[in-house]
């Protein structure tokens, strides 16, 4: 291939360290017959390596690569299905449908838009067997963060309903081109069998609220939310966000009156 220059408006950092890419993939596991989808596919690191372990005749890898010249190249293998788009505008339960299965989700997520990525993905949870994602170090351990510490927050709890998260594997910079200012990490996601049956909205504002001012008390952020929404039973609201386990959160949530 020709060489290809990183552009920085995509977040593009290529992934070259192959004994790391091995690991990564033997975490993967992708076996004949899954329906794989990977997210930024860029130079076919974490592709090629995919699909030697994939049987030919295999279901195709599916590839989402908003850059039309990695697009481009990708096109060219008959084993790959490019999808040439922003990821945030790609509908997974349509795409879940389309493949007649569900999906296992892997990629090096762009560190500038990964949040977005992972609340994009979170509404096709249901269609989703597991996702395997490379992402700043920080993030990560804000997703699998339990209560009581500062990487606690908002970001943990919105993940945590709906997913297992577990951090797998750390990535120096240096095991990309160009190396990113931060460290990296690789997460396991693998969604809840049985989640509980809250409505994500209102979970999602409760969790805002909670965590608007997470220096104080949540008598003075939640407990005005509650007090609107004419919450009548008992929450201690004489914490801080940050000590309230993800369980505690979704069961409020069940509990307070829906708006008319």
């Amino acid at each position: 291939m020709k060489s290809h220059i990183p552009r920085k408006r995509f977040g593009q950092h290529f992934l070259t360290d192959k004994a790391l890419i091995d690991a990564i993939v033997d975490i993967i596991d992708p076996q004949s017959g899954e329906t794989l989808v990977e997210i930024g596919p860029g130079l076919g690191a974490m592709t090629l390596p995919l699909l030697a372990r994939i049987p030919k005749g295999s279901v195709p890898l599916t590839v989402i690569e908003l850059d039309r010249d990695l697009a481009a190249r990708l096109r060219k293998r008959d084993d790959v299905e490019v999808i040439e788009s922003d990821v945030l505008k790609v509908d997974f339960k349509a795409l879940a449908v389309t493949k007649g299965a569900k999906l296992r989700v892997v990629g090096n997520l762009p560190y500038n838009i990964s949040t977005p990525i992972l609340f994009h993905l979170l509404e096709a949870v249901d269609d989703v067997v597991d996702q395997h994602f490379m992402l700043q170090k920080e993030v990560v351990d804000r997703m699998a963060a339990g209560p009581g510490g500062k990487d606690y927050g908002r970001l943990s709890v919105m993940l945590q309903w709906r997913y297992d998260i577990e951090s797998v594997l750390d990535v120096p910079p240096e095991a990309f081109d160009p190396p990113p200012r931060v460290d990296s990490a690789i997460v396991r996601m693998l969604p809840l069998k049985t989640p509980p049956a809250v409505d994500p909205a209102l979970l999602g504002a409760l969790v805002a609220s909670a965590f608007s001012q997470r220096r104080k008390l949540l008598r003075h952020s939640l407990g005005h939310w509650l007090a609107e929404r004419g919450y009548a039973g008992h929450f201690d609201l004489q914490r801080r966000a940050e000590e309230v386990p993800v369980d505690e959160f979704v069961a409020l949530a069940l509990e307070v009156p829906q708006q008319k």
